[in-house]
């Protein structure tokens, strides 16, 4: 299965369960694999056929920026199901990293979702 990926793809939210994170926008970093037959588009050089990854990351960013979940775990669900019904998307694996939230963890902490049927 072909794959269009965007890869730390960083974009300050409101988000958190704490008072304070309420107030403040905290950096988020996502990691998306979708797959998709890209044939159609190589075939013909043609953008009209392909998962255009630009578009994609404008959407992410400005869902994001709009949205103020408490949850990482419910930012990623909807933020999934937003972009497999737009872009049509099969199967797409989504990563979401808080980098901070925990100061041990120097990679960050957060969520990894796939959802969706990986096309053979």
């Amino acid at each position: 299965m072909d794959q269009v990926f965007i890869k730390g793809l960083a974009v300050d939210a409101v988000i958190g369960v704490y008072d304070w994170e309420r107030t403040i926008r905290q950096r988020l970093v996502f990691d998306l694999d979708m797959g998709w037959d890209i044939r159609p588009a190589a075939a013909g050089d043609a953008l009209e056929h392909t998962l255009n990854y630009a578009a994609i990351s404008e959407r992410v960013q400005g869902f994001v920026e709009q949205s103020s979940f408490m949850l990482v775990e419910t930012l990623a669900e909807q933020l999934a199901a937003l972009l497999m019904s737009e872009f049509s998307i099969p199967w797409l694996r989504l990563q979401v990293t808080k980098p901070g939230a925990v100061p041990a963890a120097s990679g960050g902490v957060g969520v990894l979702i796939e959802r969706g049927v990986r096309p053979a």
